[in-house]
């Protein structure tokens, strides 16, 4: 079974609602220290299930060459979320 990888990701809510996106970074899941391009079985592996997991269609879009864009199709993109314990931010995973 090939599984999706691990995209992007960010250590903190503050981080992940900024204008540019999702922050690209490492974080500590356990002893195990998960980055960006990491497989995400891997991710299950060393982490386990997320608290919480939403599933999304978003569209995929294409510039015309007038400048507008158009969707030429859709992606399914994962959002996972981590606790990563008591006064700390969680870790939001965005898997693609």
């Amino acid at each position: 079974m090939k599984f999706p990888t691990l995209v992007s990701m960010s250590l903190s809510a503050a981080l992940a609602m900024t204008a540019t996106g999702y922050a690209q970074e490492t974080f500590r899941c356990g002893s195990s220290l998960i980055s960006p391009g990491m497989p995400a079985d891997e991710v299950l592996q060393k982490c386990g299930q997320p608290d919480d997991k939403e599933v999304v269609e978003e569209p995929i879009r294409a510039r015309n060459a007038g400048g507008g864009s158009r969707v030429i199709g859709t992606a399914i993109v994962e959002h996972w979320t981590y606790s990563r314990g008591s006064g700390q931010f969680p870790a939001l995973l965005l898997i693609e």
